[in-house]
């Protein structure tokens, strides 16, 4: 018996199959990748926390170059020496720390005021030298902006990485640029002991940035709000480890 494949029920029927079908094979095939999906997330945080610690592939002085994926673990384990959580006055080591979500974090602890949430530390050593990382979350113009911060004990920078989700191409998102980055190392988070933060200041006239006592770096040009957020980011997220770093200096 021949079927009728111009009736309306043919049409429908067909069409949940074929969803039906397509959602099956969708769903394994995302199944299938979310390992690959997992590690790839999970390199490209420590690919963001070993280039705000400075070590990356950099060549020329314009280069962003990170340490490919295939040597990013065992690079990481090399130079971050343990993952701390802070959580309130509780300091405990996690090998898993850069897997803890910030932006969930903070949704968490806006939500319910008793929560108190984790903060991921990364504790380095370069060049002789301890440094701590900070992963950092805020929003820009458009949509949202994020980063690392190192430093060392006295909360001074020793490297940041900074990215966003949608900010305008050749003015907010020149915040992943080297040339507005590097301006950070060696300015300080703290002015006579207290936390002060890190301007992005319109007025700071320092494109070199050779006074690292002001607690400013240039603003980019046209990208006054994106600016503005990364300033906000900055104070509202590294203020939360001033608490951490006054004990490590006790």
């Amino acid at each position: 018996m021949a079927i009728n494949t111009d009736k309306n029920s043919y049409t429908v029927i067909f069409a949940i199959i074929m969803v039906v079908v397509v959602g099956a094979l969708l769903a394994g095939f995302a199944s299938g990748l979310k390992p690959m999906i997992k590690a790839n997330e999970k390199y490209e945080k420590q690919q963001n926390i070993l280039y705000a610690l400075g070590v990356n592939n950099n060549e020329g002085p314009n280069d962003v170059e990170f340490i490919p994926t295939t040597e990013v673990e065992e690079e990481f384990n090399k130079y971050i020496t343990k993952q701390l959580v802070i959580q309130g006055d509780e300091v405990t080591e996690n090998d898993e720390a850069y897997l803890i979500d910030i932006k969930k974090e903070e949704d968490q602890a806006k939500k319910d005021e008793s929560y108190t949430r984790k903060l991921p530390l990364f504790v380095a050593e370069k060049d002789s030298k301890e440094v701590y990382i900070m992963p950092v979350r805020g929003k820009g113009l458009w949509d949202a902006i994020w980063g690392f911060v190192a430093v060392d004990k006295s909360m001074t920078v020793q490297g940041v990485y900074f990215d966003h989700k949608g900010e305008t191409p050749g003015l907010g998102a020149e915040i992943k640029q080297r040339y507005f980055m590097d301006d950070f190392t060696g300015e300080k988070f703290l002015d006579g002991g207290a936390f002060k933060g890190i301007d992005v200041a319109k007025g700071n006239n320092d494109p070199k940035n050779e006074d690292t006592t002001d607690n400013e770096v240039d603003a980019l040009a046209g990208a006054t709000i994106t600016g503005d957020g990364v300033t906000a980011m900055l104070k509202k997220d590294v203020r939360l480890y001033v608490p951490y770093f006054k004990n490590l200096n006790k």
